[in-house]
This record gives C-alpha cells, structure tokens and sequence, in this order.
C-alpha cells in the first residue's frame, strides 16, 4: 500500500502547477485521498479532499475557487490542478488516504515540494 506525490517544482506568482498521486496496493473507489501542506516553520493543514469515487469534494478557504481535486480511476491517481499560485502556498504537500475526507489518515506520501517565487 503505497501513495507517490510527484510534480512539484519552483514556479513564480500567478503560475499553475498540477500535482499528482498515484496509489498502489488498493483502489481509489473505496478511499478518499486529501491532499495536505505544511509551509515552512508551520503545522500541516489540509486543503482539498476527494471521496472514494470522486463523488464529494472538499476544499480550504484558502483552496477554493483556486484549486481543483479529481480523480482519474483509470490511473488509480488523484490530482489537484493548482492556478493563480502565491508565495503562501510555498510548502511540502502530501497525499493521505482515509476511509473518508476527515477521519484519520490510513496511508501518507512522501511529499513534493511546491515553491512559489519570483
């Protein structure tokens, strides 16, 4: 069981990024996959989930209207498609998976750094 996060990488203000997470060793029909952050300095935060399935989605404040969770079956991969990027969202963000958005963390990723700068 097993989740990899990729595409990170240095982008400047009002960029996009999309990043992935692709799982192995279970299906994601029957997990929910969060995708959460911690900046330099701070604690971890969460900011976008995805239901088994795809069917619910949930987002930060700071998320919404901003970044997009989906679901590729398929690929058995989550992404969050991530637009108009701010130097506050510079942080190591992972993916965990849970029986659903909110309750406790099953499995983590190992992490891929996101930096946002000019």
């Amino acid at each position: 069981v097993q989740l990899v996060e990729s595409g990170g990488g240095l982008v400047q203000p009002g960029g996009s990024l999309r990043l992935s997470c692709a799982a192995s060793g279970f299906t994601l029909d029957y997990y929910a996959i969060g995708w959460f952050r911690q900046p330099p300095g701070k604690e971890r935060e969460g900011v976008s989930c995805i239901s088994g399935g795809g069917g619910s989605t949930f987002y930060s404040d700071s998320a919404k209207g901003r970044f997009t969770i989906s679901t590729d079956n398929a690929k058995n991969t989550v992404y969050l498609q991530m637009n108009t990027l701010k130097p506050e969202d510079t942080a190591v963000y992972y993916c965990a998976s849970s029986n659903r958005c909110g309750s406790s963390v099953n499995v983590w990723g190992q992490g891929t750094q996101v930096t946002v700068s000019s």
